[in-house]
């Protein structure tokens, strides 16, 4: 098997603690949905929030899902002058067969500006 990073961002309206949860359960949900994850192959998980998130940390929402024996570590971003605010990053990095190709990365609602190449119809 292999380590393959699987991505995905996210935004909330506003820096309020059941937004943040919501937004990233939505989030974690379709990217485990899409690639059709073992929730026991995921390594580790990688959260990171633009500077204007402070209420919440995103990784709550995963233990909130029952990804409980998975490491989960949350970041602040940098403080980019003109980037998309209120935002929530993810990295799951997954143990499998699957080439690079065939993971499905997912972005939601106004972070899929971020990749419009990876968000499908």
């Amino acid at each position: 098997m292999k380590v393959r990073g699987i991505r995905g961002a996210t935004t909330v309206s506003e820096d309020k603690p059941e937004l943040i949860i919501e937004a990233t359960k939505e989030l974690l949900s379709k990217m485990e949905k899409d690639n059709s994850l073992d929730i026991r192959e995921i390594a580790a998980v990688t959260f990171v929030v633009t500077p204007d998130l402070k209420s919440a940390y995103p990784a709550l929402a995963a233990r909130e899902l029952g990804w409980t024996s998975v490491p989960l570590l949350c970041y602040a971003d940098l403080a980019v002058v003109g980037s998309l605010p209120r935002c929530i990053r993810v990295l799951i990095l997954y143990n499998t067969h699957l080439d690079q190709d065939e993971i499905v990365h997912v972005y939601l609602r106004g972070a899929k500006v971020l990749r419009p190449d990876l968000v499908g119809g």
